[in-house]
């Protein structure tokens, strides 16, 4: 068993309290319910998003979307629609919000150290006139991922200032960098898929099917 590894694990509020402490008020009073003016321009300019998913057992997933900035649409003060382009038909977040509704995002801006986050409820939706105001390069999404939002706030600074994400000369190198092709061609694990075949295939797939 692999908890056989961790000798001492925290299992209740109050040991984690007294090691954390409490929430400042700003902290503690800084949710809101609705997409108000900062949320809605934060949204608007936000060029990448992560969604995280949990099916009804309770296995989570986290997955990327991105687009040119505002191609999220906002509804109303309580929902908005991100479109779902073409990916790899895994669709592991759209199976996991069949199962259970409830999702969580964090809207990330190039730059800005701060990020937004939404909490709320999650649907698929097939609705023609909502899904062509985010069509792209002439393509209409097939579906979008409707959020009800329950909460919205903003995240602090603190993990991207440790990480220097926006801070170029703390890149790696392109030679250091690992490689995608490589790693999937490991994990496949198939004879007939080498790093080299799967590197054209993500690059055909890149130019050829973003939309």
């Amino acid at each position: 068993m692999i908890d056989a590894v961790y000798k001492r694990v925290v299992d209740s509020e109050g040991e984690l309290r007294s090691l954390l402490g409490t929430p400042s008020r700003t902290a503690a009073n800084k949710i809101i319910h609705k997409l108000d003016y900062h949320c809605r321009e934060f949204i608007g300019k936000s060029p990448m998003l992560f969604l995280s998913t949990a099916d009804s057992t309770g296995k989570c997933d986290t997955s990327p979307r991105g687009d040119a900035p505002g191609f999220v649409h906002i509804l109303n003060d309580h929902s908005f629609v991100i479109p779902e382009r073409p990916g790899n038909k895994r669709i592991d977040s759209l199976l996991n919000i069949l199962s259970n509704p409830y999702a969580g995002l964090v809207f990330v801006i190039p730059g800005l150290e701060e990020t937004l986050r939404i909490n709320g409820r999650a649907k698929i939706i097939r609705d023609s006139e909502i899904l062509e105001q985010m069509a792209a390069r002439g393509k209409n999404p097939i579906l979008g991922i409707a959020i009800e939002v329950e909460e919205c706030y903003i995240h602090c600074a603190k993990a991207f200032k440790r990480s220097k994400l926006w801070d170029q000369g703390e890149w790696l190198d392109k030679k250091d960098l690992p490689i995608p092709s490589q790693i999937l061609a490991d994990h496949v694990n198939l004879p007939d898929l080498d790093r080299d075949k799967i590197k054209a295939a993500l690059q055909e797939s890149y130019e050829k099917r973003l939309y």
